[in-house]
């Protein structure tokens, strides 16, 4: 295989598998009936005039199903942590004590269950729009490579099944991630 049509595949095998992190991060975020840290993993606090991350700013204990407990490491940071909170989209209604914020995750209903299928549904189907644009960048390079005479149609056809093969591959991926999150989600 020539040395452009290996690099194309290469190059196109990573941005898909970027796409793919990026889905398992989106589906994370999703809030299911459980109480568990990777639902906090977009949420950034303004941390003395920084947006940091609240993964980097506090410990998380999952007390029980629905309750976590979240300690920062700086209780300075205790009131932006509980602000932040309360205003995200989880649901949550934070109470702290002084030195820790606990939360206790709501029952989710039907109609919200419903709702963050959808998401879900949504933001499977962004990644695959993203693999899919990495696919047909990739076969433009194969084809100009054809074009332009450094690779004969033969290895152009090769490389064109390879990359249907490796997409293929990162779509099933995805769709297997969307079928557990909304099985997660239907879980009562």
């Amino acid at each position: 295989m020539s040395e452009v049509v290996e690099m194309a595949l290469m190059e196109a095998e990573e941005k898909m598998d970027k796409a793919l992190e990026v889905a398992r991060d989106d589906m994370s975020s999703i809030r299911t009936g459980r109480a568990h840290p990777g639902m906090f993993s977009r949420l950034e606090v303004d941390y003395y005039g920084a947006a940091t991350p609240l993964q980097q700013l506090a410990s998380f204990t999952v007390q029980d199903a629905r309750t976590l407990l979240i300690t920062p490491y700086d209780k300075g940071s205790l009131r932006e942590i509980e602000k932040t909170l309360r205003d995200s989209d989880l649901g949550a209604n934070p109470s702290n004590d002084g030195n820790a914020i606990r939360i206790v995750m709501p029952q989710l209903t039907e109609e919200r269950r419903r709702e963050y299928i959808k998401l879900a549904h949504s933001k499977g189907e962004d990644a695959k729009i993203s693999v899919r644009h990495v696919r047909r960048h990739a076969k433009d390079q194969i084809d100009k490579a054809v074009k332009d005479g450094e690779i004969g149609e033969d290895e152009g056809t090769r490389a064109e099944k390879e990359l249907e093969a490796l997409t293929k591959s990162r779509v099933d991926t995805i769709d297997e991630i969307l079928k557990s999150k909304e099985t997660e989600l239907l879980e009562v």
